[in-house]
């Protein structure tokens, strides 16, 4: 699957559950997840990958950083891993 696929997915998901998916865009810092999600009173960013691809070097350490600052980031690459994370907000 395609990542613009699992973005759209994500997007549609959140939307359908009465959260906002914002696509990030930072041209000042390289490497930033693609969306913020907001969704139960929470903030995750989330980057997605095809079912093949890899985060890069810069990507890695970007995660690294906002997740030192105590932020919730993900990376997803299918449909299920979106579900079981939406899942994981609304449910848990």
């Amino acid at each position: 699957m395609l990542e613009r696929e699992i973005e759209k997915y994500l997007y549609d998901q959140a939307k359908k559950h009465g959260g906002l998916c914002y696509k990030w865009s930072s041209p000042q810092c390289a490497g930033v997840p693609d969306r913020i999600l907001m969704l139960n009173g929470t903030v995750w960013f989330v980057e997605c990958k095809s079912s093949t691809g890899k985060l890069s070097k810069l990507q890695s350490k970007t995660i690294d950083k906002i997740r030192a600052q105590g932020m919730l980031v993900i990376v997803v690459n299918s449909k299920e891993m979106v579900d079981q994370l939406i899942q994981h907000i609304t449910n848990g």
